[in-house]
């Protein structure tokens, strides 16, 4: 038995709510009686409002991660994990036709290594992306628009406006978090896969 520290590169409470929803139904895979703290700080991700790329969600997520671990490190205080979370568009051609996508991304750290999980995928309107693309509008604002609400971010997210909220926002993070989590929750099938591969 023991507990296990878990910070994350967010207050935002959907993001905070992800990951407490993803560790709840991992925790038995740390040990009988593992207890898995969860605690939100506010740290920037050095990247743009609304991530427009595959690399830029992951650099996001991983920055969000490393920065939560050094404020940690300065205010003499640490963790056992530390979780950056991202969200934004990834784009794709497809039989020459543009498509945009809208993922959540994790990366969680141990302070030694790290692994990233990726949320599904769901494909924006030509018009919103046009919104978010073309003319630089941040995604939670875009969306607020389109869908005639205010502070949708916060609550089902643009993933709950396009799914009709059969995914929520925090579905999303919570299915990246838990894939990201996934080599240290399941350590022994990766360290078989790194020995068998070498």
């Amino acid at each position: 038995m023991g507990t296990f520290c878990i910070a994350v590169g967010s207050v935002r409470r959907p993001k905070v709510d992800a990951v407490k929803g993803a560790t709840s139904s991992m925790a038995q895979f740390f040990g009988e009686g593992a207890v898995l703290q969860v605690e939100g700080y506010e740290v920037e991700s050095g990247v743009s409002h609304t991530p427009s790329s595959r690399e830029e969600l992951m650099q996001g997520a991983r920055q969000r991660a490393d920065a939560l671990r050094e404020k940690l490190r300065m205010q003499g205080a640490g963790a056992d994990f530390f979780v950056g979370v991202e969200g934004g568009l990834d784009i794709a051609m497809e039989n020459g036709r543009k498509r945009v996508f809208l993922e959540s991304w994790a990366y969680v750290s141990d302070g030694t290594r790290g692994h990233f999980g990726c949320s599904p995928s769901i494909e924006l309107p030509e018009a919103l992306a046009e919104e978010v693309l073309e003319r630089g509008v941040e995604l939670s604002t875009a969306i607020d628009q389109f869908a005639g609400a205010v502070g949708i971010r916060d609550g089902q997210g643009a993933w709950g406006v396009l799914s009709r909220n059969l995914i929520s926002r925090q579905d999303s993070f919570r299915l990246a978090v838990t894939a990201a989590f996934a080599p240290f929750y399941n350590a022994n099938m990766y360290r078989r896969s790194a020995t068998a591969g070498g």
